[in-house]
């Protein structure tokens, strides 16, 4: 059952990063014609935006999270069982040791970066340490490790990437549409595919914003099943998600850019859209569902 959802997961995230690169192709495309240019011409100048833009936030993206958040590498002086519990999952993993960052915050929460395992980091709240016991803490820290060891954290900066790609090349389009007043060359062009380049521009940010969420919200289910997998132990990740989720403290340097990497909504404002097409997260009650039939 285990491993059938996470196959399951696996492929569904698949399909959302080839839909993803579809998208960004198609609004390049959209802008070209939409300005009498050959679609092959603009395929190119995408790919070359693609190619300078993804490795760029690549290569950052794990340092950035890490600063915004405030994070502090710690050791086993600072944090005795927190060291331990990691390098005992970690074992279980069969992944290297990650490094461990802590971050001074009330609210209970965490999350892991690195693009690759041997890069990994986990950072957790002090409010997650104050709060949690260890069974619960060893739960929220597999959940981490499983992040890290399914590649999740390089498949989420590849569509941060992606997102931004789209953006950028949407705003340069909506820029050329209004100062040029729609106009383009005169060069003649079906009326209908007119309408879908126009549209394609509008839209695409918001489609791409849908997708990128939709793989956020994915990645917590497989994570979320890892850790059953790591610690043979549902119960410890139920308790934790729900003392988690029912604290009313927000992280307060986290934004909208990271919110997505915690385990949880990490502001209150936007606890409400849980299980919305908006929410990073899956709902806390599908979550310890899906946890129970394990």
């Amino acid at each position: 059952m285990l491993y059938e959802q996470i196959a399951q997961n696996k492929r569904k995230t698949m399909l959302l990063v080839t839909l993803f690169t579809i998208l960004v192709l198609a609004i390049g495309w959209a802008i070209g014609y939409l300005f009498g240019h050959s679609p092959w011409t603009s395929l190119v100048v995408t790919l070359i935006i693609l190619a300078i833009y993804v490795p760029i936030t690549f290569m950052s993206a794990n340092s950035q999270v890490l600063s915004m958040s405030g994070a502090k590498e710690v050791t086993s002086d600072d944090y005795p069982e927190l060291v331990n519990i990691v390098e005992e999952l970690s074992i279980a993993a069969r992944i290297p040791k990650p490094k461990i960052h802590v971050i001074e915050e009330a609210s209970p929460n965490a999350f892991a970066t690195g693009i690759k395992p041997e890069k990994g980091s986990v950072a957790v709240t002090t409010g997650l340490l104050d709060k949690l016991n260890r069974e619960e803490l060893s739960g929220v820290i597999a959940h981490e490790l499983g992040h890290i060891r399914n590649y999740d954290i390089r498949l989420m900066t590849i569509c941060i990437a992606l997102v931004g790609v789209i953006v950028v090349i949407a705003q340069f389009g909506s820029h050329m549409l209004l100062f040029s007043g729609g106009r383009g060359d005169n060069q003649k062009r079906n009326p209908l595919l007119m309408i879908v380049a126009l549209v394609l521009v509008i839209l695409a940010p918001l489609a791409a914003q849908f997708v990128r969420l939709a793989v956020s919200r994915n990645r917590e289910y497989l994570a979320d099943a890892t850790s059953v997998e790591l610690t043979r132990n549902p119960a410890g990740m139920i308790s934790a998600l729900k003392k988690i989720s029912g604290d009313s403290n927000d992280v307060e340097r986290a934004d909208d850019a990271t919110a997505a990497m915690y385990i949880d909504v990490p502001r209150k404002k936007n606890r409400k859209k849980r299980g919305s097409l908006w929410a990073t997260h899956p709902t806390i009650e599908s979550r310890i569902e899906k946890l129970q039939e394990m």
